[in-house]
């Protein structure tokens, strides 16, 4: 009996002080996630002079960059969302009306081992109707605006 009494204090404390320790362990993993948001800029160096191009290319259109996934296509099946549901289009090309005329991806370096990642990014693209524009380099002018007038036939 008086084993139990003199181990009960220290199996109290060992208690509360497991208890504090996970408390703080959660304030400071809190702490640690924020602490790790940072801004960024929005486009790569390869992404800022193709996006000038487009909207070069395409004056009379409009152009957005770093479009989600969920903002192009949909569907009810949770499984089927997920595997869009956090992707990112590099380039649409919009009418007035601001229906898709065409997505654009630069394939570029950044690209490079993520091929089968890419095929399937597109395949969602183009399961929901959309056009899809593929280029390793910024294109000139003349090739954007007739591959899209070609895409859009």
């Amino acid at each position: 009996m008086k084993l139990i009494t003199s181990v009960l204090p220290l199996l109290f404390f060992i208690f509360v002080a497991a208890i504090a320790i996970a408390i703080i362990a959660k304030k400071l993993k809190a702490k640690t996630a924020t602490a790790l948001i940072k801004a960024k800029i929005p486009l790569t160096k390869n992404e800022q002079p193709m996006f000038f191009r487009l909207v070069e290319a395409f004056p009379d259109q409009i152009v957005l960059a770093q479009v989600a996934f969920s903002a192009l296509v949909t569907t009810k099946e949770r499984a089927a969302r997920n595997t869009f549901d956090r992707k990112v289009a590099d380039f649409v090309i919009c009418n007035k009306a601001f229906e898709v005329q065409a997505v654009i991806e630069l394939d570029d370096a950044s690209h490079k081992g993520r091929e089968l990642q890419d095929e399937k990014r597109i395949a969602s693209l183009l399961q929901a109707g959309h056009k899809v524009l593929r280029y390793k380099t910024v294109p000139n002018i003349e090739t954007l605006q007739k591959d899209l007038i070609i895409s859009l036939k």
